[in-house]
């Protein structure tokens, strides 16, 4: 598929996929493919990040090529490494042949391809090249990063530069648990990723969970935006609000009750003091108000 020509197209495209994006990140996104620059996209977790990549890859026909970061993360792991297995069968076969010294353990057939390779390896499909959750990775590994990012190319010294055919899409993701450094902002279009809004948080609701039952969607966006006003540890994504309107369908809820809430909060909560700080009282006072928030008028 080619590219979309316009922000309503890459709108379009995205929401083809199930997800929901606000004109600004329908921009941003739109700019970064039509000028081929990565796209970095920062924000809590739970907010959709990863999901756009995901969205483009399927939308625009590409492989989706996935580097989860982390700490300690290396070039052989990231990158490329050499098979120096099949490098050692190689040289044995040639002494036995006696062909020691003609033999090339450096050419393609022994290089093996990580994700950063991968993505931009010409005699592959063109890819969406995520790498996700960049503030995981030691910083010395963004300096790797940048010669991908400018120039789509991968540089081997035994082999030579390896350069994409075509430009990957490239969406880099981070929670913010570290600042990730100048250098790697200045090469990307940074968008923010903040949780949605309550009228966006159910339309996602509803096109990701459409078996939840109407009063039940809006009762469960209301009470999860109360929930994020909270002084709570981790609050919860949209990903935990779609988890939760799944969990209360199980279990044959078509409203939110105070008992059920208390019941499947380790559904939308992930740490125990969040959930034994809500549970109980607390939930009952955030239920009524959710309730009475999406409640119709009273007709006069």
């Amino acid at each position: 598929m080619t590219l979309p020509n316009s922000v309503a197209e890459t709108e379009a495209l995205l929401a083809a996929g199930g997800y929901v994006a606000d004109t600004a990140l329908a921009t941003t996104v739109f700019l970064a493919l039509a000028m081929q620059r990565p796209l970095f996209l920062e924000g809590e977790p739970g907010t959709g990040k990863t999901e756009i990549a995901k969205v483009l890859a399927s939308g625009l026909g590409r492989r989706l090529v996935r580097l989860q970061c982390y700490d300690g993360l290396d070039l052989a792991a990231a990158a490329y490494e050499w098979d120096h297995a099949r490098q050692l069968m190689a040289i044995r076969l040639a002494e036995a042949r006696g062909e020691a010294g003609h033999v090339d353990i450096y050419g393609r057939e022994f290089l093996q391809a990580r994700p950063l390779l991968s993505a931009i390896d010409p005699a592959l499909p063109p890819a969406v090249l995520l790498i996700d959750e960049l503030d995981r990775a030691d910083e010395p590994f963004e300096a790797f990063l940048l010669e991908v990012l400018a120039d789509f190319q991968v540089t081997i010294p035994e082999f030579g530069t390896m350069q994409a055919a075509v430009a990957p899409v490239v969406v880099l993701t981070s929670n913010r648990t570290r600042e990730v450094h100048d250098a790697i902002r200045r090469r990307c279009l940074y968008q923010w990723v903040d949780y949605p809004s309550a009228a966006r948080e159910r339309e996602i609701l509803a096109r990701k969970a459409p078996k939840v039952a109407a009063k039940l969607s809006a009762e469960i966006v209301a009470f999860v935006q109360r929930l994020r006003q909270e002084d709570i540890f981790k609050l919860p994504g949209v990903a935990e609000t779609i988890d939760w309107a799944g969990a209360l369908t199980y279990l044959d809820q078509t409203e939110l009750a105070p008992g059920a809430v208390d019941e499947t909060l380790g559904v939308l909560l992930k740490y125990q003091d969040d959930i034994a700080k809500i549970r109980g009282a607390e939930a009952a006072r955030l239920v009524g108000e959710a309730k009475a928030s999406v409640a119709p008028a009273p007709v006069v």
